[in-house]
């Protein structure tokens, strides 16, 4: 008679043969990759509505995407700054592109999401309608301004896909005095 063990291993790979198949695969799924051509010149986005337009930003750039919720309104500031939210105990400035882009503003709801973008010095919200997707993109298919985007919006461009997608580039973003707000006594 069999013990449970010696029968449970029958009919199934050893632990050898599961990585042994791990690692083909793996071999596999990387040079697929290679051969689409995901090294290098792919980039990783964020996908995000701003009143009915599909905008995105690359995700190097993207901290994390949080809910819109208990926003505190900042007296004496830029009509582009809707105030802080709290981030585990962390006051986070708020930025309404829509605004500051000067284009046309839906209001608030509880579908907007906050982006959280940030480098090595910087760190901020900016608000987005909905959030559609991540993904990769190949960096090759950006295009230049369209001509209906307003000279604000086209500086802060890295391109623009065949499917009117507008790639911000979130470098500009975080490196922009104007969306800095500072108080001088």
């Amino acid at each position: 008679m069999m013990n449970r063990n010696a029968m449970s291993g029958i009919g199934k790979p050893g632990e050898d043969d599961q990585r042994r198949i791990l690692k083909a695969r793996t071999v596999a799924l990387a040079e697929e990759l290679v051969e689409d051509g995901a090294e290098g010149d792919q980039l990783e986005i964020v996908e995000f509505l701003l009143a009915d337009e599909r905008y995105a930003i690359e995700s190097a750039y993207i901290g994390e995407v949080y809910p819109l919720k208990d926003l505190t309104p900042l007296p004496c500031t830029p009509s582009f700054v809707l105030g802080v939210i709290n981030v585990r105990g962390k006051l986070l400035s708020i930025i309404d592109l829509r605004i500051f882009f000067e284009i046309a503003n839906k209001g608030l709801s509880d579908l907007n999401r906050v982006i959280v973008l940030q480098n090595g010095t910087m760190e901020f919200g900016i608000l987005a309608d909905a959030i559609i997707d991540a993904r990769w993109i190949p960096r090759a298919t950006l295009l230049p301004s369209l001509p209906t985007l307003t000279e604000i919006r086209a500086e802060y461009l890295m391109g623009v896909t065949h499917e009117r997608l507008i790639v911000l580039d979130g470098s500009k973003i975080l490196s922009d005095r104007n969306l800095v707000v500072h108080d001088e006594v």
